[in-house]
């Protein structure tokens, strides 16, 4: 049995020609077409495929949000978003919302095919775009970090890894041979120079950043 896909584009020409080409693949079973996302969603839960090709700008709902409820309600089924676009701003929420593969409409019809075939088999396919759009928003995240962690005093990270171990104001100044009040201070201190609202935001960071 084929590979069960779903379409979901608002533009019919563009559903019928992606729906013509991949019936031409012996392992392929077009199951379903969506003008929406909503459509999208609900054609999920009913035929049960086994990869969407989802367009990111569309009426109703958008792929980024039909993206996030079916991931939610069917994990395992794959999400490809074929779009025309591949700036930050499409790029990270769709990644976010659950999407294992990220192609441009321009893709060459049999390297959609492979890409197809590639995320089936588990592997993720992004463009080259998409990844470059991926890999600066990580190096932006990183230095941003790392620039918020430099900024600690060698006392506020003591009082932060105290913070991230549970303890209140009051063990924190035992521990660290320090005042109830000179904590508090660099308890408020560490917490504006993290950009963190409270303790537990803070105990948060330190665990993720690796700074206890």
């Amino acid at each position: 049995m084929g590979t069960k896909i779903l379409i979901a584009d608002d533009h019919h020409i563009v559903r019928r020609g992606l729906v013509f080409f991949l019936r031409t693949q012996h392992d392929f079973e077009i199951i379903g077409e969506a003008g929406n996302g909503k459509e999208a969603v609900e054609l999920a839960r009913t035929q049960k495929p086994d990869l969407i090709l989802m367009d990111l700008v569309m009426p109703v709902m958008d792929g980024i949000q039909a993206t996030k409820i079916i991931k939610k309600e069917q994990p395992e089924i794959k999400i490809m978003i074929l779009t025309s676009f591949s700036d930050q701003d499409h790029v990270l929420p769709a990644m976010e919302a659950g999407a294992s593969g990220y192609q441009l409409k321009d893709i060459e019809p049999d390297d959609l095919v492979v890409c197809i075939r590639k995320m089936m088999a588990g592997e993720s396919q992004l463009h080259p775009k998409a990844t470059s759009q991926l890999l600066a928003n990580l190096s932006n995240e990183r230095r941003k970090e790392n620039q918020l962690a430099e900024q600690l005093t060698k006392r506020e990270r003591e009082v932060l890894r105290e913070i991230a171990s549970g303890k209140s104001n009051k063990e924190i100044a035992a521990a660290l041979f320090i005042t109830e009040k000179t904590v508090k201070t660099h308890v408020s201190n560490l917490l504006g120079k993290l950009e963190v609202a409270d303790r537990t935001q803070a105990a948060l960071y330190a665990v993720k950043h690796h700074l206890v």
